[in-house]
């Protein structure tokens, strides 16, 4: 499986409730806090509705 590196850059501050459990449930905490993670469909899809909060990278391993 493919591999990517997930940052997030904007705060959750005045989010919907749905996207900060998704910001948490992808394991991001924090600003600038990074989490590195299969790219299953499963995670692809928690990426897309978050993906105005988050950076996503492709890790080449």
């Amino acid at each position: 499986m493919k591999r990517i590196k997930i940052t997030q850059v904007r705060s959750a501050i005045d989010r919907p409730e749905r996207q900060k459990l998704t910001l948490q449930a992808l394991g991001l905490k924090k600003m600038n806090a990074s989490k590195e993670v299969e790219a299953t469909p499963q995670i692809l899809g928690m990426v897309r509705i978050v993906d105005h909060l988050v950076k996503v990278e492709e890790l080449n391993k």
